[in-house]
């Protein structure tokens, strides 16, 4: 459809698209020092919970400045494992919102070992303190090629969701705890009310628990055979 026609629909019905400006950069490269390998190779896809996971760090403007979010998506079920804003794009923004993802599964009794991390090539995923991280965890270190946002692509489709869904839909917001309020809000929602067609119209939270009850019930008919 040409260009005219679009802007001409547009204005009759009163909508416009949004208008992206400038903003910040998220990924700021590490040194290239034994960076770890691509295990994902842009296969997106785990057969259970804790297999893979994959983060990123987007933003979001308020009426006093950036605010930068962190999440931590698990692919199994595409939950919203971690998540964490601050004002400053340091590593601890990432490693927050991994400690959250972390002490969540923890506390459910879940096994972490071999869980492979999926993320940029951002500092603040090669920082040491990340790194000390999942290796405490047990999980594995993944990493995507260089200015390729394909290889992160699942985590990017949740980026533009969340800023889509929540952000721009409803305005800017006012101040940093103004978007950590409506984040935690939409976050709960996303993982426990939003109903996903690619899961047979079930919540995310739904289908993980679906998941470890048949788990437990497979191990107890094992046991008892």
């Amino acid at each position: 459809m040409a260009k005219c026609t679009i802007e001409r629909l547009c204005a009759d019905l009163g909508i416009r698209g949004v208008v992206r400006g400038k903003f910040p950069r998220t990924t700021r490269p590490a040194p290239e020092t034994a960076r770890p390998a691509d295990l994902v190779d842009r296969t997106f896809a785990a057969e259970a919970p804790n297999q893979l996971w994959v983060a990123d760090i987007t933003f979001v403007r308020t009426e006093v400045g950036w605010v930068y979010v962190a999440f931590v998506l698990e692919v199994f079920s595409t939950m919203i494992g971690g998540w964490q804003t601050s004002t400053r794009m340091f590593a601890d923004l990432a490693i927050d919102a991994l400690a959250m993802g972390l002490w969540l599964r923890r506390r459910a009794g879940q096994d972490l070992t071999a869980l492979i991390h999926h993320s940029d090539r951002g500092v603040q995923y090669r920082a040491i303190r990340y790194t000390q991280a999942l290796d405490e965890a047990g999980a594995i270190a993944s990493v995507g090629s260089r200015g390729d946002s394909y290889d992160n692509a699942m985590a990017e489709a949740l980026n533009s969701l969340y800023k889509y869904a929540l952000i721009y839909r409803k305005g800017q917001r006012t101040s940093t705890d103004a978007v950590e309020i409506a984040t935690a809000e939409w976050v709960h929602w996303y993982n426990t009310t939003r109903l996903h067609s690619a899961l047979d119209y079930q919540p995310l939270s739904a289908v993980e628990a679906d998941y470890w009850t048949q788990n437990r019930a497979l191990e107890l008919t094992s046991q008892n055979n």
